[in-house]
């Protein structure tokens, strides 16, 4: 079975190498880099067994991208202290979302009005349109990729819908279709000021259990570059919509 590889980092510029990957199956660090093959060199290595291969990469790439910790340990927070974060951020605030549905928004009324009439109501006053507003206001940017599918679940029409709302506190909303997201990671997250993430932990249920931040540079550095590659492929909202509405 092939290992389930994941790109850690890399120092750089142009070609991608040297570069370090990470199996998420079995934590080993791949080292991608220049082969040592000189046979001078070679019997200096000590430990050096048949079918085993050597490479040379600079020192910074494993300072810069390498594990700081043997196993890392989850740092979860309360509800409360993920809130803050939409309050303490000082440039951006960007969120993945990958689910087909959220059992947070079948449990909203709007979800309901929504299942009745084809529109969602919205009320202004609402504590995450209030604390948004008042962000982008300062000149913040907030902001999130949604991925869908096709046809899209009622779920995701739904937020479709909903997005109007979100854009006219200041959110820049857009949309990637999940055929077009295959290189993307199929978990939830947002980043803040590319400095914090928190991802978002789902039960089979879609509801959100826990939430988990990271600060390592390299992990955070990783969140940063999908979303990168997904504000590269996604469409605004409206002309998502607009693709929607023409393949019915």
């Amino acid at each position: 079975m092939a290992r389930q590889l994941r790109f850690t980092g890399t120092d750089s510029k142009v070609d991608g190498c040297p570069a370090l990957h990470t199996d998420d199956g079995t934590g080993e660090i791949i080292v991608q880099g220049t082969p040592v093959t000189d046979p001078d060199d070679l019997a200096q290595l000590r430990h050096f067994g048949p079918g085993e291969a050597a490479v040379s990469v600079p020192r910074e790439l494993l300072v810069n991208w390498g594990p700081k910790e043997v196993e890392r340990v989850p740092e979860l927070v309360d509800r409360a202290t993920f809130r803050r974060l939409f309050e303490t951020f000082e440039h951006t605030a960007w969120r993945l979302e990958t689910r087909r549905g959220y059992a947070s928004d079948r449990q909203d009324p709007d979800f309901q009005e929504f299942l009745a009439t084809g529109s969602s109501p919205c009320d202004p006053d609402e504590p995450w349109f209030v604390t948004i507003g008042a962000q982008t206001d300062a000149g913040k940017t907030v902001g999130r990729v949604r991925i869908a599918d096709m046809p899209p679940t009622t779920e995701q029409l739904f937020l479709l819908d909903y997005a109007r709302h979100n854009a006219a506190v200041g959110e820049d909303i857009r949309y990637l279709w999940r055929a077009d997201a295959a290189g993307l990671p199929s978990e939830d997250f947002w980043i803040f000021d590319s400095r914090v993430v928190a991802v978002l932990h789902f039960d089979d249920q879609d509801n959100l259990h826990s939430f988990e931040l990271i600060t390592e540079p390299a992990e955070v550095v990783r969140y940063a570059i999908v979303r990168d590659a997904a504000m590269h492929h996604a469409v605004p909202f409206v002309q998502f919509a607009a693709q929607v509405a023409a393949a019915e």
